[in-house]
């Protein structure tokens, strides 16, 4: 005989106690259909007939009143068990070591954590700010929250959504070039802020690599918000993170976004990690947070 599936013995607890298929699928708020093709998978499994159908209505055999014996409390176990492990679900505790670039630590995630601290303050986080990835595989951390569009395979996650960039200069640094006569979209003109090797796999540096001469480059940064207080500064043009650059009323949009730049963001965890109550708490709170404020 093959193994019980619980959810048939659900269906057929229900269907004991009501006496009907209809007042049973209203107690497990499912249909019909799915109490009926749950009792029938559950007498092809036991190889008897547990209900006999009647046009009156449906009467337990004398297979279904052993059956229904040896599960008398059964059901009420499972619910209390559920109960009390959700119960320890909202007093989570332990720590979680989270790993993201110092950009999205300070214009996302740091909100962030702050309120799933206040409803779960047993839990103790630890930030490591990092523009490259820490190795999930070697547990290095238990969650990472990172802007890739080819995210390590051995990792598993959810994407977020993306991060678009866009052209942004100074209002001062444009007037400046306008006094040169540099038109806006004349790239090979301007001066530029570029990224260091440790960003170099970004889409942003390979344009630049592509439509900027390297004596045109001014300074190079190997973070993204250093590159945002540089543009600020009046040194050059950049491409920026867009949710970092309209803010900012000293930065001009020079042309819109283009899609070449768009980073997909990614939160991440390692397979074995996935279903630890802290784990999988933090990552649907972060999802429900965060999700909305992207595209």
């Amino acid at each position: 005989m093959h193994n019980m599936d619980w959810q048939d013995l659900r269906c057929f607890v229900a269907m004991a106690r009501t006496g009907s298929v209809s007042a049973a699928a209203r107690e497990l708020g499912v249909n019909h259909s799915t109490v009926l093709r749950r009792l029938d998978s559950l007498e092809r499994t036991l190889g008897t007939r547990l209900f006999e159908r009647f046009q009156s209505g449906y009467v337990m055999t004398a297979a279904g009143e052993t059956l229904q014996a040896r599960l008398a409390g059964v059901d009420e176990q499972i619910a209390a068990a559920q109960s009390a492990v959700a119960g320890h679900d909202q007093e989570l505790s332990g720590e979680i070591r989270i790993t993201t670039t110092d950009t999205l630590a300070r214009s996302m995630l740091m909100p962030a954590l702050a309120r799933f601290q206040h409803q779960h303050p047993g839990v103790r986080l630890q930030l490591v700010m990092n523009n490259a990835f820490l190795n999930l595989n070697r547990r290095e951390a238990d969650v990472a929250l990172r802007p890739s569009n080819t995210p390590p395979d051995t990792l598993v996650g959810r994407k977020l959504g993306m991060l678009p960039s866009a052209i942004y200069a100074s209002h001062s640094y444009l007037k400046a070039a306008a006094k040169r006569g540099i038109a806006n979209d004349a790239w090979a003109d301007h001066d530029w802020i570029g990224l260091d090797d440790t960003l170099s796999h970004l889409e942003q540096a390979r344009w630049l690599a592509r439509a900027v001469p390297t004596s045109q480059v001014r300074m190079r940064v190997d973070s993204l918000l250093a590159m945002v207080d540089a543009v600020r500064e009046g040194i050059g043009m950049a491409p920026l993170l867009c949710h970092l650059a309209d803010s900012d009323r000293r930065l001009q949009r020079v042309a819109e976004p283009d899609p070449r730049f768009d980073t997909g963001l990614w939160l991440l965890t390692h397979r074995d990690l996935k279903d630890t109550a802290r784990i999988k708490a933090l990552t649907s709170f972060l999802y429900e947070e965060l999700q909305p404020q992207l595209r």
